[in-house]
């Protein structure tokens, strides 16, 4: 994650829904996630401690939310933390980012200005 990533000044996803994936993504099931981290929601399904009950907040997220955050388990995170992105983040806007950012008082992410793509005068 680079240091220009917005994640790092937010942390409203981690803060704001319920992570849920398949049991095998687990370390017990051969996966990477901490076991001690999930909790149980079906026979199938674990989510993230923190995540299943509102107020929300994962277990992993360190720091305040729109100021500065990390994850502590990066490395080992689900499939949903990975795949979630950020507004903007490959040129695609994320409603569920805008809700989340929301829900704590931040402003929506701004897609990146584009270079002015006239062509050069000549004079």
């Amino acid at each position: 994650m680079s240091d220009n990533n917005p994640c790092l000044t937010c942390g409203a996803c981690c803060a704001h829904f319920r992570v849920s994936f398949y049991w095998g993504e687990c370390q017990s099931a051969g996966g990477v996630v901490p076991d001690e981290l999930v909790e149980q929601i079906t026979p199938y399904h674990a989510a993230m401690r923190g995540t299943t009950s509102k107020p929300a907040r994962c277990v992993s997220l360190l720091g305040d939310v729109g100021c500065g955050v990390r994850c502590t388990m990066y490395e080992q995170r689900s499939s949903p933390c990975r795949e979630f992105e950020a507004s903007w983040e490959h040129g695609e806007h994320n409603p569920r980012c805008d809700a989340a950012r929301a829900a704590h008082g931040l402003p929506p992410l701004t897609p990146p200005l584009e270079p002015d793509m006239a062509p050069d005068r000549v004079a």
